[in-house]
Order: C-alpha cells, then structure tokens, then sequence
C-alpha cells in the first residue's frame, strides 16, 4: 500500500490500474488535492486503453499518480489475467463522491473545460447538492489544440483561485495530455473526467445499472448519439477485443 491508500497497480493491456476501493480511491485524491500536490488522475475505459497503444500516450496514462477502473472491459480483464475483483471507480461516480469530500473538507474546487453553459449548470447543481461548497473557478477556454492553448496562463488562473480540485473536460485524449502537460505546473490534483460533466449538469443521462454491469452502456450511447459515436466505438471495441483476444493467447502460450 503506498502513501495514498492505494495497493499498487496491475497493467491491463496497455494501461497500469490503481487498485483498491472507490471509497479508497475519493480518499485518496482528495489528500492529494488538501496537500495542493501537482498531480493527475485517469479514469480508463476500453477507449482509453486503445489510445494508449500509442507509446507516448501510454506514458501520459501511465504517468498518473492514479489511474481508476472506469469501464467495465477494464474490470474484466482486471479479473481473468490477474485474479482481481476491483471494484469500479468511473469518472461518472467520482465527480459527485469528490463534490461531497470537498464539502466535508472545505476543499476549492475548479471546473475547467466543456461549454460555459455546462459549466453553469453544474456550479448551480453543486450549490444546491452542497451548501456552502467553493467552486473557485469555472473556465471554458478557447476551442484550440493542445499545442495551441495557453498553458501558462491557465495554470496562473487555476493557482490563483486556490484550488484543491480541478475537474477537466476536454475529451480524450486530449484531457490526460493537457493535465500531463500541466502536472508541476498547476498546484493540486487534476482528474480527467469527460462525459461526466454534462450528466452532472443534467444535459446527459446515464444507462441503467443493469446495462452499466453487462458493459453494455456503450450501447446505450450509441442508441442515443449514433450519428456521433457509431465509428468510435466499432473502432474502439474492435481494438480493445483485439488486444483483449492477443494478450489472451499469448497468456495461453506462456509468452
């Protein structure tokens, strides 16, 4: 167990996982937020996990101070090649778990990415959920590449207000690049956490557990967006079920 809670990492495909709890995993990126430590946290699914075929992407992945379980597929495959039954820790379920640690802590929480109105919404929901809670800063910054955007100048802002959180929504995988690219730069903890921010704000809805517990909940996206993400998902799923079946056999052939 090291410093955070956490007992070490198991590698899944091409990502490391932290293992332990979810209550596990809240308690400790909200120690690493109280003690402002220049850190970032990835949340991996299947998609994730077919980015980081990518060798620089997987350093970026394998980089975190904490990567969690998010997708199903993860856990899966956590279970069959290491025996493993972690429990999951998705982006999904952080986002309101750490809200709530903010809250009892009287931790500042920063919310940067995604659309203004998102980022309204959200601020709105937490201080009727939180009474009390500090969101610190809610930035929608300037729709450019990585390469493009001003990393100094957001971290200034971030370090400005305080805070101990920082929420980012800016997809993957330019949402763990950024946070990678700003880890020393931006005084607390960063996590990654996409798509959860429009079902917090209540502009998204989620499949129902049962959908979740069969990894179906790819599906249910799909039924609702299937103009949006039909490619990225066959392409994604493929890719996963590719690596999954090849670390199998080689498991098999004792490589």
């Amino acid at each position: 167990m090291n410093q955070d809670g956490v007992l070490g990492r198991k590698r899944v495909l091409t990502a490391d996982i932290s293992l332990g709890s979810f209550a596990v995993h809240v308690r400790a990126i909200a120690d690493l937020g109280e003690a402002h430590r220049s850190s970032y946290v990835c949340c991996v699914n299947a998609h994730m996990t077919a980015e980081a075929r990518d060798p620089g992407f997987a350093s970026v992945v394998n980089g975190a101070d904490l990567a969690t379980a998010d997708g199903m597929p993860v856990l899966y495959a956590m279970r069959l090649f290491h025996g493993v039954d972690q429990e999951r820790v998705a982006g999904n379920d952080l986002l309101p778990a750490l809200l709530s640690e903010a809250h009892a802590r009287k931790l500042k929480v920063f919310l940067y990415g995604g659309r203004q109105e998102v980022l309204d919404a959200m601020v709105e929901r937490a201080g009727r959920e939180f009474p009390g809670i500090e969101v610190c800063g809610a930035y929608s910054p300037p729709f450019a590449a990585l390469e493009e955007m001003d990393l100094a100048g957001d971290a200034e802002r971030i370090n400005a207000s305080g805070a101990h959180l920082v929420f980012v929504s800016l997809g993957c995988p330019k949402q763990e690049r950024w946070m990678a690219a700003m880890k020393g730069r931006v005084q607390g903890v960063m996590l990654g956490l996409g798509g959860a921010f429009l079902l917090y704000a209540g502009m998204d809805t989620r499949a129902p557990k049962w959908m979740r517990d069969l990894s179906l909940e790819w599906c249910y996206r799909l039924w609702l967006e299937p103009g949006r993400l039909w490619k990225r998902y066959l392409v994604t799923n493929s890719i996963f079920l590719g690596l999954f079946l090849k670390h199998g056999i080689h498991r098999l052939l004792g490589r």
